[in-house]
């Protein structure tokens, strides 16, 4: 299987899904809320909802400034170079990750910054509250 691939990734995701259980966090940002121009929803039922994620160079790579998320998995669709910033101050530089690289966050709360010299493509995908 190549995560390169369409098909090879959505199979990926697809396996991993039955190994979550997560809970929503109230505490999160609704990202296609705030940052419409960069987020657009690719799909969205009773258990997830999948955020295509388009950040442009200079521009915050997943929401403006600092902001939170809840608990994801995120699926790069481009390459890029970022900076990310955390409430206690610490500085991250990230870059040369590949394409369909993948990466599970309980909940997050940043600001990232897309220092490279293109747009940085990816698919944040919540789990929403099993509990009911």
């Amino acid at each position: 299987m190549n995560p390169e691939q369409p098909d090879g990734l959505r199979r990926a995701l697809l396996a991993l899904l039955p190994m979550l259980v997560i809970t929503e966090d109230s505490s999160a940002q609704d990202a296609v809320q705030s940052q419409p121009q960069n987020y657009r929803v690719a799909f969205e039922n009773d258990k997830l909802r999948v955020l295509d994620n388009n950040g442009r160079p200079g521009m915050g790579v997943c929401g403006d400034g600092m902001h939170s998320h809840p608990a994801h998995l995120t699926v790069l669709l481009s390459t890029g170079k970022v900076r990310i910033k955390t409430p206690d101050g610490k500085v991250q530089v990230h870059g040369d990750v590949p394409v369909g690289a993948v990466s599970w966050s309980d909940g997050e709360t940043h600001e990232v910054e897309n220092i490279s010299g293109s747009n940085i493509r990816l698919l944040l995908i919540e789990f929403k509250s099993t509990r009911g």
